[in-house]
């Protein structure tokens, strides 16, 4: 018998109706592809931020609200440079309210005089034992004001210069020297000061420093290089690990 050969025009034609149908379905099914993978990109990847910075509001007449782009600043460098998730903005939170437990850090800067009523003590105090963090920042003149108030909080516990070995300082930054020289006043040295509870750090006061300056938009003070406020920020992001893990 002869083989019937089946010709190219024997086979059956696909109509242009059913050809379309097709090529319809498979960019829907390819489309429906792609957003499942965006949208599991986006859900691990631009997680919302799980915790916030506060700036210390507080009383006596000091200027609480300086240094105004300094934590906005130091928040971004920390996201990038350390995967943290902290909201963009810093929260200015009263000295004596419920809501500073809200916050594992705690900012507080300024110039001049500082008042801790019985109430703000003893709510600083609840929230230093607690677990939080409080970064005291001397902008230049606060140290005779902070002292005293502090003695309201912790009547038993006295200021310690940390050395410059110790594990602050060797975060994923490494200051051989302890505490960097961000502004000059009246040529003195840095200094690093902590207050120690139960071996744990619960406060950190930076004297004669300036660091909150050095964290601010570059060109706020004339003769700032970008290589001290770098400093500042790479010493700022040593305090945030510092905390987050001790």
């Amino acid at each position: 018998m002869t083989e019937k050969r089946t010709h190219a025009r024997d086979k059956p034609k696909i109509s242009f109706r059913h050809r379309r149908r097709r090529l319809k379905t498979f960019p829907m099914f390819l489309l429906g592809s792609i957003f499942v993978v965006v949208f599991l990109f986006s859900a691990f990847r631009f997680s919302p931020p799980g915790y916030k910075m506060g700036k210390l509001k507080y009383n006596g007449g000091g200027d609480w609200y300086a240094n105004r782009t300094a934590l906005s600043n130091l928040i971004d460098f920390c996201n990038k440079n350390l995967a943290t998730n902290f909201a963009p903005d810093e929260d200015i939170v009263d000295l004596g309210s419920e809501e500073i437990f809200n916050y594992p850090f705690i900012y507080m800067t300024g110039h001049g005089n500082v008042l801790f009523n019985a109430q703000e003590a003893t709510n600083l105090r609840k929230y230093l034992m607690g677990g939080g963090f409080l970064h005291i920042d001397d902008n230049y003149g606060l140290d005779k004001f902070i002292r005293p108030q502090m003695k309201k909080v912790f009547p038993e516990l006295d200021f310690v210069e940390l050395p410059a070995n110790h594990a602050l300082y060797r975060q994923k930054y490494t200051f051989s020297g302890g505490l960097p020289k961000i502004h000059e006043h009246d040529n003195k040295r840095p200094q690093g000061f902590a207050l120690i509870w139960k071996g744990r750090m619960v406060c950190y006061y930076t004297y004669e420093c300036d660091l909150g300056n050095g964290w601010e938009d570059f060109g706020t003070y004339p003769g700032d290089t970008q290589e001290t406020r770098l400093q500042a920020l790479k010493m700022g992001a040593n305090l945030i690990q510092y905390v987050l893990t001790q």
